[in-house]
């Protein structure tokens, strides 16, 4: 299933979109393993990459990949990274007709739509922010909600 660049023009088969620190070393660690194991070429982004604060490589391999998959998780909207991702993705999803699936990791989905408890937190947090771009801000919650109205898996229903 792997194949360096595609007829499609992918890369990589799946992209995994995730807050690090909740989900890097369990969940997350699992499945990349799972989906490597099985020969599906997957992009995970390493600690490395976030050193020097530049997108660009983890926006780049949005694009190149065929499946996107969001974890939401507990702290995922306080990190400014996954939110710039998901917007990306999403627009990924309209112009290119890449896959998306979200993957609700001991979250519940409606309380990230309705910005519910750390989600409601992390958007109060951005707003105050005097760096913060008003309209940047307001398009996350747009895109949030967005996702989280797809089709996904939602972790609690499997306990």
């Amino acid at each position: 299933m792997a194949v360096a660049a595609s007829s499609s023009g992918h890369y990589y088969d799946v992209f995994i979109n995730f807050r690090g620190e909740d989900t890097r070393k369990i969940f997350v660690g699992h499945l990349y393993r799972a989906l490597e194991q099985k020969a599906i070429h997957t992009f995970i982004d390493s600690e490395e990459l976030r050193k020097g604060n530049d997108l660009s490589k983890l926006l780049k391999a949005i694009d190149d990949s065929r499946l996107l998959i969001v974890v939401f998780s507990e702290n995922y909207a306080s990190s400014t990274w996954c939110l710039k991702e998901i917007v990306k993705i999403l627009e990924c999803m309209d112009a290119q007709n890449q896959i998306v699936v979200p993957v609700f990791y001991q979250v519940d989905p409606s309380g990230i739509r309705k910005l519910k408890g750390s989600y409601a937190e992390a958007f109060a947090k951005h707003e105050d922010d005097s760096n913060a771009n008003k309209e940047e801000v307001h398009g996350w919650k747009t895109t949030l909600t967005r996702a989280t109205n797809l089709s996904g898996w939602d972790s609690r229903d499997y306990n």
